[in-house]
């Protein structure tokens, strides 16, 4: 077996519960493989700039040697002489450095060093699959009207920030992905969630041409609201078409000044994207069987199609500048934190766009464990971390910029994955993947300046076998650990302050899916081995924890559980409306595809019910009586 240690490929790995396994016979060959690695290995991660290592990440203040003679170019215009060391003093930011002698040319990125987290923060909120929150007034499914609705309303009770599940955009040809955390780009947003009331020229339906009826459109989607099960193929069946028109009447009507500044802002990046969706369009997916001149983005077949099509390129920036837009205009009524996924779709855009970081045919996932015999395929391609540092990371901070715009913080999925990743090479199971170390430092410290100018404050799920070294890495950094009631063995007030603690997530069993047994029956129902003995040592623990009966309602059992959770001294306190409701289904059961509605389950009551809800308000009254309601700006 190949030594490839030099290259962050780890030979073995503790599992869950501490047992050191070897990784399998040929699996660190085939990873080096598919890096591309050569017979000599990288400079270190650590290494000063120079040709194997074009970007230097320093904290503010650190003294770092950079050999040789440089001119140093700041991002406000400064310039400066460097000979041996940085000097003191650097402004936080992306700086450039020039080397004398030839001209070599390295980023350099000066980072606070931590996260921005604001003194004394203490807050709860609602954490909301965006697209089961429907309201009446809905196409569908649950969007950003509905989003800025469940500010308005959450802030009047106390609450001081709306967790939502990712905004990714999705593929922009059919069927749509259920998922949101397997996105076509992490650094864009789905179209499906805009509100068409909200649109500019909605407002004109007399004046739609023939074949276009806005008020049909209106009618079949809401007709969808009566269906429990989303279907996001017929909710942009109707949202199509309209966005369609509005584009063309916007477009003949002058556009907007704001409007070009967006693309202005976003330059190259939104372009690279929008013609991405454009050749979708036209090609199909994936983008790996298009034509030969179109797989690359630079490419002269891309630019030739570009020139060609660029009234639709700019449809799709548009539909960019109306999600900002929302989004925007949402998070002006409550602090909005999104959640980042681990990785993207390898037929998709940022795949396309950055397919030289990528390591195409490797798939990310976790090794098998005690609940998950087999481990886990996520069937999403890591970035090679390698070239991703070639790439000056610029695709790391292009994503974290995204997340953090217009929100109050940002979830991290699996935050692991920016200290290692579980590579599964191709034709591989993973029980014969290895893991494979991310430059952490520098990510940490791009992660705390973006998160820093941003404003916004950053969660870590860092649930399951994490390091110890981890946690305390996240810890210095400011990030907030994720505590849940389902896997302490403590009751919440002794949850730690740096942290977001919460009672489940959506891919763990509800309170009213857990205290009645029916997430169990699901499983079993479906043919899954769900694991009967930890499920009711949960439930037996939750029972001694909020000193209810055994056949307590499931109301009294979820309104004790909150009134628990309010005790968390933790930062940061979420609550979910499938709880307050009593919803007995999870959003999504890892390890199944099509043995249920992963992704696809809207609230069983519209928003315009939630707000009067009695359950909901008990639950709201439990942690605002817990919690002082200050805004975490």
């Amino acid at each position: 077996m190949t030594d490839g240690r030099a290259w962050g490929v780890q030979h073995g790995y503790h599992d869950d519960r501490g047992t050191w396994h070897d990784v399998a016979p040929g699996t660190v060959d085939a990873v080096l493989d598919a890096m591309g690695a050569g017979d000599h290995p990288p400079a270190p991660m650590s290494a000063a700039p120079g040709p194997d290592c074009p970007v230097l990440v320093v904290d503010e203040g650190e003294k770092a040697e950079v050999p040789g003679r440089w001119l140093l170019h700041t991002e406000d215009g400064g310039q400066a002489e460097v000979e041996g060391g940085l000097p003191p003093g650097l402004p936080l930011g992306y700086h450039r450095l020039t080397r004398a002698d030839d001209g070599f040319v390295a980023r350099l990125v000066v980072a606070p060093p931590a996260c921005h987290l604001p003194p004394g923060l203490r807050v709860w909120g609602w954490a909301v699959q965006l697209y089961a929150a429907r309201s009446r007034a809905s196409w569908g499914m649950g969007d950003l009207g509905d989003l800025a609705r469940i500010g308005r309303w959450s802030a009047a009770h106390g609450a001081g920030m709306a967790m939502i599940n990712p905004l990714h955009a999705a593929m922009p040809t059919g069927p749509q992905q259920t998922s949101p955390y397997s996105p076509s780009s992490r650094s864009w947003r789905n179209p499906m969630y805009l509100r068409l009331e909200d649109v500019p020229g909605y407002a004109g339906l007399d004046d739609a041409p023939e074949g276009v009826d806005l008020a049909r459109l209106a009618y079949d989607a809401r007709v969808l609201n009566d269906d429990r099960l989303i279907d996001r193929d017929k909710v942009w069946s109707c949202k199509s078409p309209a966005l369609e028109w509005l584009w063309k009447r916007f477009r003949d009507s002058g556009g907007d000044p704001a409007f070009d500044r967006f693309c202005d802002e976003h330059g190259a990046s939104l372009a690279a994207y929008a013609a991405f969706c454009a050749l979708s369009e036209r090609h199909g997916v994936p983008w790996t069987a298009w034509p030969a001149e179109l797989r690359d983005p630079e490419g002269a077949g891309v630019l030739a199609f570009v020139a060609e099509e660029r009234d639709r390129i700019r449809y799709h920036q548009w539909l960019q500048w109306l999600v900002d837009g929302q989004l925007r205009r949402a998070a002006q009524e409550i602090d909005v934190v999104q959640d980042l996924a681990i990785g993207v779709d390898p037929a998709g855009a940022d795949a396309w766009l950055w397919q030289d970081v990528f390591a195409l045919g490797v798939r990310v996932g976790a090794p098998p464990d005690e609940f998950t015999a087999s481990g886990q395929d996520w069937g999403l391609p890591p970035m090679d971390p390698w070239r991703l540092r070639a790439a000056g990371y610029q695709p790391f901070i292009t994503t974290v910029r995204s997340m953090l715009r217009h929100g109050g913080g940002v979830r991290i999925d699996h935050v692991m994955g920016l200290f290692r990743l579980f590579w599964i090479p191709p034709g591989r199971s993973p029980a014969e993947g290895a893991y494979v170390e991310y430059p952490w430092r520098d990510l940490l410290g791009i992660l705390a300046l973006e998160s820093t100018r941003a404003g916004a404050w950053v969660v870590g799920e860092d649930l399951g076998t994490v390091e110890p070294f981890v946690r305390e890495e996240l810890a210095r950094r400011n990030v907030l650990s994720y505590r849940l009631a389902w896997f302490e063995d403590v009751p919440p007030r002794h949850f730690p302050r740096q942290a977001m603690a919460a009672v489940t997530t959506h891919d763990l069993p509800t309170i009213a899916g857990l205290w009645t047994g029916c997430d169990l029956e699901e499983q079993e129902r479906i043919g899954q081995a769900p694991n009967v003995e930890s499920t009711l040592a949960i439930r037996r623990r939750l029972q001694q924890w909020a000193g209810v009966a055994d056949d307590a309602p499931v109301d009294e059992v979820v309104r004790r559980t909150y009134e628990l959770l309010a005790e968390a001294p933790s930062a940061v306190v979420a609550a979910t409306l499938d709880d307050a409701l009593g919803v007995c289904e999870r959003p999504n059961l890892p390890g199944t595809v099509s043995e249920r509605p992963n992704w696809c389950l809207a609230l069983p009551v519209p928003l315009d019910e939630v707000e009067s809800d009695p359950r909901v308000a008990a639950v709201a009254e439990a942690l605002s009586q817990g919690r002082p309601p200050q805004p975490c700006a």
